[in-house]
């Protein structure tokens, strides 16, 4: 199991403290000084069933500063959206965690973690 996180983040540590609490082993990626690539935040949104906009953090300053919010939320400027959210990756939604089944959430309730925890587990069960 995988979770990208921002340590200063309140719901990522509340995540976190969720893993460890259920013993689950997982890996952390500080995503902002490890961004995804566009290829990674592909997958995720495939395996999320989301579009980048729906993970995207437009209330951050740096959105503002680059346009983010006047980028059409369509088919034809997804790419952009991905190679903005890439370049910037405050601008992607946390914590996102995924599974080693490829079950994958962002992790901001404790429901969602749960869920995660119980597909690795059911994952783990020969």
């Amino acid at each position: 199991m995988e979770i990208w996180v921002n340590p200063a983040c309140s719901k990522c540590r509340s995540a976190v403290s969720e893993l460890d609490a259920a013993g689950a082993e997982y890996t952390v990626r500080r995503y902002l000084e490890e961004p995804p690539t566009v290829g990674e935040l592909e997958a995720v949104l495939e395996r999320l069933g989301l579009e980048p906009w729906d993970i995207a953090r437009t209330g951050e300053a740096v959105a503002k500063e680059i346009g983010l919010r006047d980028v059409p939320k369509d088919a034809e400027h997804r790419g952009e959206w991905l190679r903005l959210m890439s370049e910037n990756p405050k601008l992607v939604q946390r914590p996102i965690i995924t599974a080693s089944d490829s079950t994958t959430v962002v992790g901001r309730d404790p429901e969602s973690v749960r869920r995660v925890i119980e597909a690795e587990r059911d994952g783990a069960r020969p």
